[in-house]
């Protein structure tokens, strides 16, 4: 059972965006009210992550050299990946991620270093925050249900928050959604 309605994502926060060459890297921060052990199981169990990441898995992401298909949410895209490092609970990496988890004021700090195209770096950080809040209420055992995919861009939080993270990084917002998606 999963109750969104009283559910609306605090102000843009927590972000940030690095460039490499060609490369862009969003890193954001979260803290979540959870022990960093119980973080990084979401992080890795495929019923978990299913619950409240942008992806589903097909297998555990908790070993080094395990691999696994990411189906990312209301897409057919799956992409192969291998774990290149898990040290429990404190770092996990994989394909363009690097998850840290931090024990901070009995909870966990968790930061996403997360590969992206600068052109949706925005919609990235408004995702991933909305994932991050899924996450807490889920550990939390009050569930809102996953918001990933097109979902998060039918739902007003998220136009919201893109649009803050578009100025905060001084970036354009793309040109879709349609305007319709925009208003629900």
């Amino acid at each position: 059972m999963t109750d969104r309605d009283p559910y609306t994502p605090g102000p843009a926060s927590g972000a940030e965006v690095r460039k490499d060459g060609e490369k862009w890297t969003l890193i954001l921060v979260g803290e979540l009210h959870h022990a960093p052990e119980k973080v990084w199981h979401a992080l890795t169990d495929p019923a978990h992550l299913r619950e409240w990441a942008p992806f589903e898995a097909d297998g555990s992401l908790g070993t080094v050299g395990s691999t696994a298909k990411l189906t990312w949410a209301g897409t057919r895209q799956v992409t192969e990946t291998r774990v290149t490092r898990a040290d429990a609970p404190k770092v996990l990496e994989y394909n363009d991620m690097r998850w840290e988890l931090e024990a901070y004021g009995g909870g966990t700090r968790l930061r996403l270093w997360h590969s992206i195209d600068r052109r949706f770096i925005s919609w990235g950080a408004a995702g991933w925050h909305i994932c991050f809040d899924v996450l807490d209420r889920l550990l939390s055992g009050t569930p809102i249900g996953r918001i990933a995919g097109p979902d998060a861009l039918k739902f007003g939080g998220w136009q919201r928050l893109n649009g803050e993270y578009a100025k905060q990084f001084g970036v354009e917002t793309p040109g879709w959604p349609p305007q319709a998606a925009q208003k629900s």
